[in-house]
């Protein structure tokens, strides 16, 4: 450590900065201050500020992007203004956070990649399963499985309100103004169209952004383990009154992998990536990021003569988030490329392609 305190800016206040971002910076006081706070609601502007006692209180995001003592912005609202603040945070010089999905388009990507360049600034996205520590060292097992004959991604959970309720305190209001909420609208139509080239009245419309949000983080996962698929060769949609689920077959020439993703009324997190080699397959298994500090757990199972084995490694109960933040304060002090860069997220947006022309198809 070097000694400098970064000074964090946050847009959007919402479950996931009450719940992790502002928890997890006041924790690391010797590497970020929380130097700055926006969001469109006032009420809850002034709560978080009054709670972590910030006084640099803005509703206007560019405002907050212009404080010249910022060194880093975190990026947290809705989606479709993900894009928009990032940029906005570059051309003042900062570095950026985003929180996944880092946008809905190619254009945003694109858009991001280039104020990234022009203004000589980190911008990096939050994957936070990617900076699990047993993530990193599953992928060090992966690269010496020799042959991939087989892969899962699985990602089936719970609402959130399950995890969250129970074990933490969050607040909202509802002074948010209805020109606010009429923008986020039009946004969210424009830019789906613009991904999808589907109108609202699509199931596929709305699935899209579950497959960009939920579907981020195990397609992300899964391209740093084992690369980028060359097709999604079919795929089917199952929705229901309170529930959602996919199936997708992904082609990577030599094997397949099948991915299942969802969302129902049960109070569980099943979420995990698990790769196959002829004697050995490894597993990583995730849980609820929402109570943090839950272990994220290394699976080997391996034959080697007539011995099968089982092993279950821990290497940290340090939870993905704070692992995440630690890995951003050397990016910036350090000046490194992270390895979640725009670039990187971009090509989830090629793999929500190739899922989303599979179910056109089928539909």
């Amino acid at each position: 450590m070097n000694g400098r305190v970064l000074n964090v800016g946050l847009i959007g206040l919402g479950e996931v900065a009450q719940v992790i971002h502002l928890p997890v910076l006041q924790s690391l006081p010797e590497q970020y201050r929380i130097a700055a706070l926006c969001d469109i609601s006032p009420k809850l502007l002034a709560h978080i500020g009054g709670q972590y006692g910030v006084d640099k209180l803005y509703t206007d995001m560019r405002e907050l992007v212009r404080q010249e003592d910022l060194d880093v912005v975190f990026v947290l609202n809705s989606d479709e203004y993900h894009a928009e603040c990032a940029i906005e945070a570059a051309n003042q010089k900062k570095h950026v956070l985003i929180e996944k999905p880092m946008c809905l388009t190619f254009a945003e990507a694109d858009a991001i990649i280039e104020a990234r360049d022009r203004n000589g600034v980190h911008i990096m996205v939050g994957y936070m399963r990617r900076y699990a520590a047993s993530f990193v060292q599953a992928v060090q097992e992966i690269g010496g499985l020799g042959n991939i004959t087989y892969a899962r991604i699985r990602d089936i959970i719970g609402q959130n309100h399950f995890f969250i309720r129970p074990t933490s305190r969050t607040v909202m209001f509802d002074d948010i103004p209805d020109s606010a909420k009429a923008d986020r609208k039009e946004r969210a139509e424009r830019l789906g169209r613009e991904a999808t080239g589907l109108e609202p009245e699509s199931p596929l419309f709305g699935f899209y952004r579950l497959l960009a949000g939920l579907g981020s983080h195990d397609l992300s996962a899964m391209r740093e383990a084992i690369g980028m698929p060359k097709a999604c060769v079919g795929a089917k949609l199952s929705i229901h009154p309170d529930s959602i689920f996919l199936n997708a077959i992904l082609d990577y020439g030599t094997f397949s992998v099948t991915y299942e993703t969802g969302m129902d009324q049960q109070g569980r997190f099943d979420a995990h990536v698990e790769v196959y080699g002829s004697r050995k397959t490894v597993k990583v298994q995730y849980d609820t990021p929402y109570i943090r500090h839950l272990p994220t757990k290394l699976h080997i199972y391996e034959t080697e003569g007539e011995a099968y084995t089982e092993s279950v490694i821990r290497p940290t109960l340090t939870d993905p988030y704070t692992l995440e933040m630690k890995y951003l304060y050397d990016v910036i002090t350090n000046d490194h490329a992270p390895k979640t860069t725009p670039e990187d997220a971009r090509e989830d947006l090629e793999v929500f392609r190739m899922i989303m022309n599979a179910l056109q198809l089928q539909s």
